[in-house]
């Protein structure tokens, strides 16, 4: 917008007036009968004003407050001689040196070298962005001119910032006492990769902490053995062996032989770790070298487990029940409907028409994804499925399928529930998993009566629950654990079996170093919270112990008997506190190493697989770790 175009528009001589002050105030925005201006005489502090488009009030208004008796307002000049200006710069180039002046100071090219290297690593682009000339007159026209660094200038910044992000997480974990490590294998285009994150929780603020110790590729054949030696080599490599409470994986096979044969029983003594032989060595006749494997205990992903319950109990149960004709009708029209939302996008605006929301469509193979998209379709109205069944051209929902499925979402919610705990990081303990499977098979049971499509398949899924969890449930460590959560403490446990667990919690606190626990403040008060939740209820929160002996079994009675939910409680308790740390720091499931392979969603492409595997695995450790450790060397 100009004076010209004001005159053209048919705009008052007022309008026009206003832009008598174009060289002091620049146009932003049009607001109907304002306009958005920015008072260049403010700079560098941007001061957006709003005026009329027939009065010049507010501006004068702003200039008398703000800058009177400057001499570069227009009414300062109104009474010069026009030839006092003859030679002098207008304002406009004035502010635009002294734009070029405050860039060139504030914007460095080693500044801009940092923002390209956080662009490439944090949002995982591919290094040929460096050399798109796109790219480079973006950067050349923000930055007045500063370059893009070359490839080989990222590729050597790569390598100082591993090294530093390395130093500084092994300084970090060297003052750790306990670590969890998980452990998983990725295979995306053809080519193998093993990951490995660790996490610990902070002592002062009992914050969850992780970061990625590996990302390495696996060529050739994958063998249990080589799973064993990446993992031994990894906790070597990060001064681990003696801090590592528990690594856990999935459920399978590879994993499964790994800790039977190299596992440390806490029972043996030195001279029986396993020990790792190098087959490929003995097959080409080089001279056998033993070398010794140090593998912590495994432990069981809770949720991959949940998903074996649902992809393998669920569907033995379905299938041999009555109504598995039905389960598979209703089950083939909703997969009819995904897949015309997912490749027609003609389909998908219908869903979004009707619907008035986006259809989920399970992309991923897991269990609560696909259930996700079932309690979608559900919440719709039958007139707006029949509606979406016949704009899709899929078979329509019959009555019964329709309240076959509604039952389905209904009965399995709590299950779908205990799978999002699980998947947690941040928040999720080991000490949860016992009674989010003791609350998930109470609230199936109480579905089963009310339900009529589900009655013997919730039954066969609690068994199997009780089966594939009995593990869990004789671990003294998960009871520990469980037992200091203080958001669960031993509500779960029967009456009778309290005080034995409270005389356990002593005998484990006496062991703990009088060093690493801190004096109680006993002006503190025990945090409480009012409300209980609704998935964890077992009834009274007390209970009665003999006390047998004071300080050590005094703090864990006053512990057990409390109400505080927060973990902020647990500083009143120092030695369950310690005992907390070390039996909570296990997660309950692989999540995090599964978010380490699948971050951002653009890990493997055509372009970046010209990196090699060691810049590949640099680049993933450097943005996983960007928030416990520095991402760009100094």
């Amino acid at each position: 917008m100009d004076v010209d175009h004001l005159e053209s528009s048919g705009e008052t001589k007022s309008a026009i007036n206003t832009w008598r002050y174009r060289h002091h105030f620049t146009y932003k925005a049009d607001q109907g009968k304002n306009i958005i201006v920015q008072c260049n005489l403010c700079l560098p502090r941007v001061n957006l004003l709003s005026t009329s488009k027939t009065s010049t009030s507010n501006l004068k208004k702003h200039l008398d407050r703000t800058h009177l008796g400057c001499e570069a307002r227009p009414d300062a000049k109104r009474g010069r001689k026009k030839e006092e200006y003859n030679g002098e710069e207008s304002r406009h180039c004035q502010l635009k040196k002294l734009k070029a002046e405050i860039i060139s100071k504030c914007i460095t090219q080693s500044k801009i070298d940092e923002f390209i290297f956080n662009f490439i690593v944090e949002d995982c682009h591919s290094f040929y962005v460096l050399e798109q000339p796109g790219f480079r007159k973006l950067i050349a026209g923000l930055t007045e001119g500063l370059k893009v660094m070359d490839r080989v200038t990222l590729f050597t910044k790569v390598d100082q910032s591993f090294s530093r992000m390395r130093e500084e997480l092994m300084s970090k974990l060297s003052s750790i006492q306990y670590v969890c490590t998980t452990a998983d294998i990725w295979t995306a285009n053809s080519r193998s990769f093993f990951g490995m994150t660790c996490h610990w929780i902070d002592a002062e603020s009992l914050e969850r902490k992780s970061a990625a110790l590996g990302f390495a590729r696996l060529q050739g054949r994958i063998t249990y053995d080589t799973i064993a030696g990446r993992i031994h080599d990894i906790h070597v490599t990060y001064n681990l062996e003696s801090k590592v409470q528990t690594t856990v994986t999935d459920n399978g096979s590879p994993f499964v032989s790994v800790f039977r044969e190299f596992a440390v029983d806490t029972t043996e003594t030195d001279d029986d770790i396993g020990s790792y032989e190098n087959v490929s060595a003995v097959l080409e006749g080089e001279p056998e070298q033993d070398m010794l494997l140090f593998l912590p205990s495994v432990q069981r992903c809770a949720s991959h487990t949940l998903e074996q319950i649902v992809n393998e109990d669920f569907w033995q149960a379905v299938s041999q029940g009555p109504m598995c004709q039905l389960f598979y009708s209703a089950m083939a029209k909703v997969f009819a409907m995904w897949n015309k939302c997912h490749h027609l996008q003609v389909g998908l605006d219908a869903a979004e028409e009707i619907g008035k929301m986006a259809l989920a469509v399970p992309a991923v193979i897991r269990w609560n994804v696909e259930y996700c998209a079932v309690q979608k379709i559900v919440s719709l109205s039958e007139r707006e499925l029949t509606e979406l069944c016949a704009r899709l051209e899929v078979p329509r929902l019959q009555a019964e399928e329709l309240s076959f499925l509604k039952e389905y979402v209904t009965v399995f919610h709590p299950l779908a529930f205990a799978l999002e705990l699980f998947q947690a990081e941040q928040k999720c303990y080991l000490g949860l998993v016992i009674p989010t499977v003791l609350s998930l098979k109470n609230k199936l049971n109480e579905q089963k009566d009310a339900a009529n499509y589900f009655s013997d398949v919730i039954k066969s899924i609690v068994v199997a629950i009780e089966v594939r969890f009995q593990e869990l449930f004789t671990s003294t460590e998960a009871k520990i654990a469980t037992a200091t959560t203080p958001q669960f403490r031993l509500w779960w446990m029967a009456a009778s079996e309290r005080e034995e667990m409270c005389s356990l919690l002593a005998t484990e606190a006496s062991q703990m170093d009088p060093c690493s626990t801190t004096e109680a403040t006993t002006s503190r008060s025990l945090s409480t919270i009012k409300s209980e939740d609704d998935f964890f209820s077992y009834g009274s929160a007390k209970t009665t112990v003999k006390i047998q002996q004071w300080g050590v079994m005094e703090e864990v009675r006053k512990y057990v008997e409390g109400t505080g939910k927060s973990l902020e409680c647990l500083q009143d308790f120092p030695r369950v506190k310690q005992l907390f740390l070390k039996y909570n720091t296990p997660l309950p499931s692989t999540a995090p190493v599964q978010r380490l392979f699948s971050q951002k969603g653009n890990l493997v492409t055509s372009q970046r697989n010209f990196l090699t595997d060691d810049y590949f695995e640099r680049i993933q450790l450097l943005r996983y770790n960007s928030s416990v450790c520095s991402l760009v060397a100094e």
